[in-house]
């Protein structure tokens, strides 16, 4: 069985990993080594999680062969700007899985919404999911917890379906497997942790999110695409314009108002138009 490793990147920057074959949660495991009193800057990645969860305590499942993946970090940045670590994340998960994904035909994306122009295999969906060919191939979820000396330490996590996407979801989903990519957690990992090195870099301690949203805006899915929007059962409806600077959805509502979205699931296309 071949073991983790890290990008050349990441070892230089001086990264440090923890494998597993199997662990109940990789963001249970690196907010726990955090109160335990780790620095940060360690990843711990598994091939399978029996606990994992997404967004808003949602179960989130992982066969065995996937990857999940998470990174702990003690940013010295503002904790308003520590949230827009979530976008970094997606850029560098993007950037790795489209080096890995090779090009050709894209289909119509999630609900309908293709929106990059058939230029890439690869598009983020706002908050926090990464598509393939329209369907869902990855997501990411961070989580906090404040340390005794007032500093918060940031779990990032990955999960990334390799080998198999879960079945009887409210929405597309896709593995690499089913993409005609036989590509390993490993593989996908030391592609992602390389990554993470140069879009980090990027973001700067929260000083460089500007350039990080314009990455993250070229390769998001629905833009000028209707959209719906659910926050807790209350749907809005309008064109997904933009991401605003502070990373929030911006709609122009049917009314002409333009909204910004700081949280809710987002359906584009025909689901969007919907009207029942």
């Amino acid at each position: 069985m071949s073991e983790f490793a890290l990008g050349h990147k990441a070892r230089a920057a001086g990264y440090r990993l923890r494998g597993y074959d199997s662990i109940g949660s990789t963001n249970s495991e690196a907010l726990a080594s955090a109160s335990a009193g780790d620095p940060g800057g360690i990843w711990f990645a598994a091939r399978q999680q029996t606990e994992g969860r997404g967004r808003r305590g949602r179960q989130w499942e992982s066969p065995h062969g996937n990857l999940a993946a998470t990174l702990l970090i003690v940013p010295e940045a503002d904790p308003t700007l520590a949230a827009t670590l979530g976008f970094v994340a997606g850029v560098s998960l993007s950037t790795a899985l489209s080096a890995i994904l090779p090009g050709g035909l894209v289909k119509i994306g999630i609900d309908g919404a293709d929106g990059l122009g058939g230029n890439s295999r690869i598009a983020l969906k706002w908050p926090n999911d990464v598509l393939a060919d329209g369907a869902k191939l990855a997501g990411i979820l961070l989580e906090a917890s404040k340390l005794p000396d007032g500093r918060h330490a940031i779990a990032i996590g990955f999960g990334v379906n390799a080998v198999a996407a879960p079945q009887g979801l409210p929405y597309p989903a896709t593995s690499l497997v089913e993409l005609g990519v036989s590509r390993t957690a490993e593989d996908v990992f030391e592609a992602l942790s390389d990554a993470w090195v140069d879009v980090f870099g990027v973001w700067n301690d929260g000083r460089g999110i500007g350039d990080v949203l314009k990455q993250w805006r070229a390769s998001a899915a629905g833009i000028g695409a209707p959209v719906a929007v659910n926050q807790n059962g209350e749907v809005l409806r309008g064109i997904f314009e933009t991401i605003d600077d502070a990373g929030r959805l911006i709609v122009r509502a049917d009314d002409n108002r333009r909204i910004a979205i700081t949280a809710g699931d987002v359906h584009f296309g025909a689901t969007a138009s919907a009207r029942s």
